[in-house]
């Protein structure tokens, strides 16, 4: 059934098939594509090719014969690097233009996994190359309802524990003890476990100018004091437990006292905006039946945010891909760190998380827009207003 699923993707992408290729498990994509096993150590290179409408082929080595026989198609074998390279060609008789994982420039680095003597090799049989980047999403960003699910769970269980997290230090301030990031991301920490949630690292708990390093995280070593007059950003990202999940991630962000000073309130309040009129642009866009692509939601962030002439202090781009892990391998929000041209495709998830990083703080707006059949929607709570810690 995979088979035939890529078969009319690649139909529908006008190419002639897709080159699977690995050494050594370069490219993880392949494996979890073809639904191969991990038994396969590929110490020797081997290729599987699928065409677009007929049986796939199979070249491996004769040290590794069986490395790909749990996979349907005919099969051949090579031994020497001559044998290989005309072997090469004859699998890829008669096609004019393919898939690998390969993208022009690098321009996105997540599928930008075959290394360039392997494409010279290939073009040297006078097939021309295609970047794999939308096929790719296609059978590896698209969730389940299953998976969509354990996202809207995550999100009720993170969202509660970053009310307790704001909750904590509001108690903190109010009453004038002392409380570090450190302490405060090892609460979350603890929360998340006994909530049932699991996350590789984080979070991210910064106040004032750690705030305008977008990965800054405290440590046991490195951590600030949080005290009355500070801002504090609270960036987490988590998912359920269990097989398969899917993450949520957001950011967040308070002062320590009633009244948010003007400067600070303008810059939240540019970062708000920026982030709802993308979310909003996506929205209206698939409601309306548009294709859309990554680069035009950055377009939509960033240029609110220049508007307001901040534009050289959003440095990253406005929103990733979220799958399984927390930066996933569909279309990111970007026309900053790459132009990612992939289109918008339903059933997957991805953040939008403009942020403005002065010297002396930085401030970043998340929430996560999955896309669905004709249709998009913010999926967890979105905050309208800069938190007020510790106020009486």
């Amino acid at each position: 059934m995979r088979i035939e699923n890529i078969q009319n993707a690649l139909r529908l992408a006008e190419l002639d098939g897709w080159l699977f290729f690995d050494h050594h498990r370069r490219d993880p994509l392949a494996y979890r594509i073809l639904g191969l096993s991990n038994r396969i150590e590929a110490t020797r290179r081997w290729y599987y090719f699928v065409p677009a409408n007929q049986e796939p082929r199979k070249l491996v080595h004769r040290i590794e014969s069986e490395s790909l026989d749990e996979l349907p198609g005919s099969k051949e074998q090579y031994s020497s690097w001559p044998d290989q390279q005309q072997k090469l060609c004859n699998l890829l008789h008669g096609c004019r233009r393919i898939a690998m994982q390969y993208s022009p420039d690098c321009a996105i680095p997540y599928v930008s996994l075959v290394d360039a003597g392997t494409i010279e090799l290939v073009r040297k049989c006078g097939v021309e190359i295609a970047s794999s980047a939308d096929l790719v999403q296609e059978f590896e960003a698209r969730w389940t309802e299953e998976q969509y699910q354990s996202h809207l769970q995550a999100a009720e269980k993170v969202d509660a524990v970053r009310r307790e997290a704001f909750r904590l230090i509001s108690e903190y301030i109010r009453d004038e003890n002392a409380l570090t990031e450190y302490e405060v991301q090892q609460f979350v920490v603890r929360r998340f476990k006994e909530s049932g949630l699991f996350a590789t690292h984080g979070p991210i708990v910064a106040r004032n100018e750690n705030a305008s390093d977008p990965h800054y995280e405290p440590s046991r070593n490195r951590t600030a004091h949080i005290q009355r007059g500070d801002l504090v950003l609270l960036d987490m990202w988590a998912k359920l437990n269990t097989p398969d999940a899917v993450y949520y991630d957001i950011t967040w962000t308070g002062f320590c006292g009633a009244t948010v000073p003007d400067r600070i309130q303008n810059v939240f309040t540019v970062v708000r905006d920026a982030r709802k009129k993308a979310s909003e642009f996506v929205i209206r866009q698939i409601s309306a039946g548009s294709t859309i692509a990554g680069y035009q939601v950055d377009d939509v962030a960033r240029g609110h945010i220049e508007r307001n002439g901040f534009g050289a202090f959003f440095f990253h781009r406005t929103g990733h891909s979220i799958g399984t892990e927390v930066h996933g391998t569909g279309a990111n929000m970007d026309n900053m760190e790459s132009h990612d041209t992939r289109r918008i495709i339903p059933r997957t998830c991805f953040s939008i998380e403009p942020g403005i990083y002065l010297p002396d703080f930085g401030i970043r707006s998340e929430v996560n827009v999955y896309v669905g059949e004709g249709s998009a929607c913010v999926t967890g709570e979105e905050q309208s207003e800069m938190l007020k810690l510790g106020s009486r």
